[in-house]
């Protein structure tokens, strides 16, 4: 064997290129971590938030009154106002021709016969020939409710045409406490008993007040 022979390297085992490199041993791969469920919102409570209205209570500031609405006018100013301009203003018409003294009594006679059948209270039937100018006879009765009074008010119209006399529509003028019936020589007044008080017309027109001599009282 020669020197130079010696000194070769012994050759590499085939298969194996020289270029290779050795494959690095191979670690186990390590599993992945499952992922943490999202919880859903629409599920999820939202937290609430601490307002500073709940730490830190609000002084409560008085509200200031407003300014009160004009008040009605009281129902005792308010029937007074209507005695002025309500049923004497109702009666400021022309007087008509009289009719004849039998003829009225007959249709006072019809009227007084309708109220009693209502069970109207304190029927008053007063003669004011000479103290009044716009009628010779007046009747005053009283109802307890305002719906008695529109049926006592029905009642006499139909009454009164039976006997004769057919009102028109403005002949008849209502309220709640008040009700007008104007026939001409015959007036008819029905009141609540408050109103009727109020009014008293039993004062203005009774045979307390003034009248004529030979004048007769109902």
């Amino acid at each position: 064997m020669t020197p130079r022979a010696a000194r070769r390297p012994a050759a590499k085992p085939a298969g194996r290129s020289a270029g290779a490199a050795e494959p690095k041993a191979t670690r186990a791969a390590k599993p992945a971590a499952p992922a943490k469920p999202r919880a859903a919102k629409s599920a999820a409570t939202p937290k609430p938030r601490a307002t500073t209205s709940a730490a830190r209570p609000k002084a409560t500031t008085t509200a200031r009154p407003k300014a009160a609405a004009p008040r009605p006018a009281a129902p005792e100013t308010a029937r007074k106002r209507q005695v002025a301009a309500g049923p004497e203003a109702a009666l400021k018409r022309p007087r008509k021709p009289k009719i004849a003294p039998d003829r009225l009594e007959q249709l006072v006679a019809a009227a007084r016969t309708s109220l009693e059948d209502d069970k109207a209270e304190d029927i008053l039937v007063l003669d004011v020939t000479g103290r009044s100018d716009f009628t010779d006879r007046m009747i005053i009765a009283t109802g307890q409710v305002e719906r008695q009074l529109q049926a006592m008010a029905v009642h006499l119209e139909e009454a009164l045409e039976k006997a004769g006399l057919r009102l028109r529509r403005n002949q008849i003028q209502a309220s709640p406490d008040w009700v007008l019936i104007d026939a001409g020589d015959l007036v008819i007044h029905l009141f609540r008993p408050e109103a009727r008080v109020t009014y008293a017309l039993e004062r203005m027109w009774g045979p307390e007040s003034p009248s004529p001599e030979g004048a007769a009282g109902a």
